[in-house]
C-alpha cells in the first residue's frame, strides 16, 4: 500500500455551479475487485488497449454505490441512490465527459428492506451477474458433472460453486488456507476442496475429479490453467474468467506460458473468455435478478463478505484482497446512509 497516496481536499457542494448533465456523488460503498490491479499497468501495455488505465496520479475507480446529492442531470434527483464507477474518494464530481456517466443505473431501494445496502455493490449487480452468466452461458453446466473452481473461497468463485450445486454438479474447489477450505467444506457444502499450497496440484486433481473435469472455472491462470487442462475430459468447457496470478508480472517475457494448449484441440475443449459487460440488457440479465433473489430468501446462497470501514484503508484492503487475505468479497464503506 505504499504505492497509493491519501490526499486531502475539499468540495464547496453547496455553492458549486453545475454545468449541464454534472451530479455530485456522495459514496457510500464500494467493491474492491481483482480487476482493478490490471488498470495499474503501464499505459503502453497491451492490456491497456482493451480499457481505460489509471496513471500515476490520478484517482483509481472501483464499483460500487453513491448517493446523488447535487445534480443538474434530469436522469437523476437528489436523494437517488446509483451504481456504477465510482473514485476512491468520499465524493465524486460527475461530469459528462466522464467515461463511466452512462455506466449508473439507478438502485431499486424496495431492495434494501431485505438486503443490506454492501450487497448492491456487486452480489446483486455486476459481481454476482460475473459468476451467474459465465456459469451458466459458457459453462453450460450438466447434471452430474464436475466442475473444478480455482480461487473458490473468493467472491467469484464462491458464488459459482453454489450455483453449480444448485445445478446438480460435483463441486471442487482449490484455495490458499486450511481456513478456506473448512468454508468451501462446510459452510457453501463444496463435495471437495483442498489448500493448493500444501498439495500438489496434479495429485489433488487425481484424487477429487476421479472422472475428470467438465467445467475448469479458471480466476488464476498460469501453471493451474496447465494442470488444470491435463485433466480436464472431451468436450470440457473451460471458463476464463481472471488469471491473478498474471497480474503483477509487467514483463510480458516473465508471464508463465501454458505449455499443454494442445489439448484443447485433442480434447475438443472449449476455452472462453468474457466481459460481463456484454451481457448487460439481455434476457440472461432478468433471469439473474429473478434467480438470486430467490435464491436469497430461500437460503439456496450464502454470501460472504468482509466490510472494512473509512477510506484510509482502502489500498491495505486492496492489497490485502490481491495477497488471498480476504474469504468472500471485500467491500469498503465509506459513509452510512
Amino acid at each position: 500500500d505504499e504505492n497509493f497516496e491519501l490526499v486531502h481536499r475539499t468540495i464547496d457542494i453547496e455553492s458549486l455551479n453545475l454545468k449541464e448533465n454534472e451530479f455530485i456523488l456522495r459514496n457510500l460503498c464500494f467493491s474492491i475487485d481483482p480487476y482493478v490491479r490490471i488498470t495499474l499497468q503501464d499505459p503502453t501495455s497491451i492490456i491497456m488497449k482493451y480499457g481505460k488505465g489509471v496513471l500515476t496520479g490520478q484517482v483509481v475507480n472501483s464499483i460500487g454505490v453513491s448517493e446523488v446529492v447535487k445534480t443538474n442531470n434530469p436522469n437523476y434527483k437528489v436523494g437517488d441512490l446509483v451504481y456504477g464507477a465510482i473514485g476512491w474518494e468520499e465524493y465524486s464530481h460527475i461530469k459528462p465527459d466522464d467515461a463511466s456517466v452512462s455506466s449508473f443505473m439507478l438502485v431499486n431501494k424496495e431492495l434494501l428492506k431485505d438486503t443490506p445496502l454492501s450487497y448492491h455493490a456487486s452480489f446483486l449487480k455486476l459481481g454476482g451477474l460475473t459468476s451467474y452468466v459465465s456459469l451458466i452461458d459458457i459453462g453450460k453446466p450438466k447434471e452430474g458433472e464436475t466442475i473444478y473452481i480455482s480461487t473458490a473461497a473468493g467472491f467469484i468463485g464462491q458464488l459459482v460453486g453454489q450455483i453449480a450445486k444448485i445445478k446438480g454438479l460435483r463441486v471442487v474447489g482449490s484455495t490458499g488456507s486450511d481456513e478456506k477450505v473448512d468454508f468451501l467444506l462446510n459452510e457453501l457444502k463444496f463435495d471437495a476442496a483442498f489448500n493448493y499450497k500444501k498439495i500438489d496440484l496434479n495429485k489433488a486433481l487425481s484424487e477429487y475429479c476421479p472422472n475428470g473435469i467438465d467445467i475448469y472455472y479458471d480466476n488464476v491462470g498460469g501453471k493451474t490453467l496447465e494442470v488444470a487442462l491435463e485433466h480436464c475430459n472431451r468436450f470440457a468447457r473451460v471458463v476464463a474468467c481472471g488469471m491473478i496470478s498474471q497480474y503483477q508480472i509487467t514483463n510480458p517475457e516473465e508471464r508463465y506460458g501454458v505449455k499443454n494448449l494442445i489439448n484443447i484441440v485433442l480434447k475438443s475443449i472449449i476455452f472462453q473468455g468474457f466481459l460481463v459487460t456484454d451481457y448487460l440488457g439481455k434476457d440472461i440479465e432478468k433471469e439473474f435478478e429473478k434467480d438470486i433473489i430467490e435464491w436469497i430468501k430461500s437460503g439456496k446462497i450464502i454470501y460472504k463478505e468482509t466490510v472494512i470501514d473509512g477510506v484510509e484503508n482502502i489500498a491495505k484492503t486492496f492489497v490485502d484482497m490481491l495477497n488471498g487475505k480476504n474469504i468472500g468479497k471485500y467491500i469498503v464503506k465509506i459513509a452510512d446512509y
